[in-house]
């Protein structure tokens, strides 16, 4: 029973705890049992909050007994990327700088899991401070993905989207700063959202770039990822930089594109420098097959281009590095943190500089060294301030591309999961894995990724990304809830039944690949 119980969505339990099915210390138990017998080999979670998490399933077991309105989700269990404050658990980054530190407050996105009675199972890993693309720059050692352990499960957030993947969590919480939430999901045959920016609070989401940091739901299907959003979503007086706006339930929109399939009368828009050349060959299908779903479903699709999308990479790299060494800066050995004392004593200056030596990785140091320089006098014009004048660009580019179209799509990621420590010693090799990503967060728009097949090649999962306007968050749950249940259709089962249960154990084959109609066939046509 118990294993039945990871296997089921989130919305799907919540309709069992509901109806007294099942409760919440049975469902939280059984997730917590997974985490015992698989994270030992898949290292997706930092902090197991075991004890605490059946204290509170009991408490809202008692609170529905009694009558009480405990929720839509109460009791269902939930993941917590350690990139948020948590005054019940560690909140590290997944740095040395914040090892055990325990936040005085909870991030916003947390109290309000914890209002609607959803359970904390702990904090998942991820690339410290969220510098990384692979979860393989954790102080506290990688993440592996649960299709093949030997491959990176994506980043910074792969520790919660290797987690949902692999039955530990029915859903989580992550961060998107340049992909960190969609490209785990492309890679590990998850859903990703990252809303548009100011939708869901930043505040005790430990920074990164804060012009680009926005937090939000990583699950299994784009139905759990909407039941999230509702609860995490909308004004919050602590972020300035939060909209003071009415949402439409994401949940509705969701609900409604699965029962309405008919795309007549939605022009998707694909992105021509966001695909193509440099694309791995089996994505590139899988995208291509995808594409030809929607039009068999009556959308129309339109190629569009965004001139100014392949400088975006270059001015990504000087904005976040630029607002990071900012952010990193109050990790100064002396109101919080690692201390680390020279041999002898030492100067406030010395013991800081110790510090922050022992305390930040290799990764987190380049990008301080790179963002201190871009700042510097003599060169804040040229490098900072031509990547925002950039930036103006790309979204002028999104501008004039949402007026052809309703949704623009790209592949998540050009490539596959690669194999760990593949590209730790090539950094350009690894920031171009948010190469189809970073556009969005740089406009501050809504995107999507959910997983639209297997490439034949390897065997592993394949995503597509859909991107709206800013503030059109519904439109992009409405369109991948239609495209999710045209591939399930299709496919007769969700991508993640074809995880072996001892997944990792032997390579991806060809025998699990899931055909989709090539262009200009309907959905039930022939196979490649």
């Amino acid at each position: 029973m118990s294993d039945d119980l990871t296997r089921l969505t989130a919305s799907h339990l919540a309709g069992l705890l509901a109806a007294g099915e099942v409760s919440s210390v049975e469902a939280t138990r059984a997730h917590l049992d997974r985490i015992e017998q698989v994270d030992g080999d898949l290292h997706a979670f930092l902090h197991i909050a075991g004890d605490a998490a059946l204290r509170r399933a009991g408490e809202v077991d008692r609170l529905r007994a009694d009558g009480a309105d405990v929720g839509p989700l109460g009791g269902v269990p939930v993941a917590i990327k350690d990139v948020l404050c948590t005054k019940d658990m560690p909140s590290t980054a997944a740095s040395r700088i914040l090892e055990g530190w325990i936040p005085p407050y909870d991030a916003t996105v947390v109290a309000r899991l914890r209002s609607a009675n959803l359970i904390p199972l702990g904090k998942t890993n991820m690339d410290e401070f969220a510098m990384g693309s692979s979860t393989e720059h954790s102080a506290f050692g990688p993440t592996h993905n649960p299709w093949d352990l030997d491959r990176i499960p994506g980043g910074s957030g792969g520790g919660s989207a290797a987690a949902v993947a692999a039955f530990e969590a029915p859903f989580a919480l992550g961060s998107d700063t340049g992909g960190s939430i969609r490209q785990p999901a492309a890679v590990t045959g998850t859903v990703g959202v990252k809303p548009t920016y100011g939708g869901v609070s930043r505040y005790g989401a430990i920074a990164l770039a804060s012009s680009l940091d926005q937090v939000g739901p990583v699950s299994r299907t784009v139905l759990d990822a909407a039941l999230l959003h509702d609860v995490i979503g909308g004004h919050d007086p602590h972020d300035s930089t939060s909209l003071d706006q009415l949402w439409p339930s994401f949940e509705q929109a969701a609900r409604a594109g699965a029962e309405n399939l008919d795309l007549r009368g939605i022009r998707v828009g694909v992105v021509r420098e966001l695909s193509g050349e440099g694309f791995q060959t089996g994505v590139q299908q899988r995208f291509d097959e995808a594409l030809a779903l929607l039009a068999s479903a009556g959308a129309e699709i339109v190629e569009v281009s965004a001139p100014h999308f392949e400088y975006a990479i270059a001015a990504y790299y000087l904005i976040l590095p630029a607002e990071a060494s900012s952010n990193l800066a109050k990790y100064d050995s002396v109101r919080f943190g690692l201390r680390v004392t020279p041999e002898g004593g030492g100067t406030v200056e010395q013991v800081m500089a110790a510090s922050r030596g022992a305390g930040f990785g290799p990764e987190v140091k380049r990008r301080i060294i790179l963002g201190t320089y871009a700042l510097s006098a003599g060169y804040y014009d040229a490098y900072y301030g031509s990547a925002q004048k950039v930036r103006t660009l790309i979204q002028r580019d999104f501008d004039a591309a949402f007026g052809q179209v309703d949704v623009l799509v790209s592949p998540s990621a050009p490539t596959t999961a690669f194999k760990l420590g593949a590209k730790m010693d090539d950094p350009m090799a690894m920031y171009l894995n948010d190469i189809t990503t970073i556009p969005a967060n740089l406009a501050g728009i809504p995107g999507m990724g959910l997983p639209v097949g297997l490439a034949p090649e390897d065997g592993l999962p394949v995503g597509i990304q859909l991107m709206a306007p800013a503030r059109e968050d519904a439109r992009l749950y409405r369109v991948g809830a239609a495209l999710e249940a045209l591939l399930e259709d299709h496919w007769g089962h969700p991508l993640l039944d074809l995880l072996p249960a001892d997944f990792g154990r032997h390579p991806a084959g060809a025998d699990r690949i899931v055909p989709l109609p090539g262009p200009g066939t309907e959905p039930d046509g022939g196979t490649h």
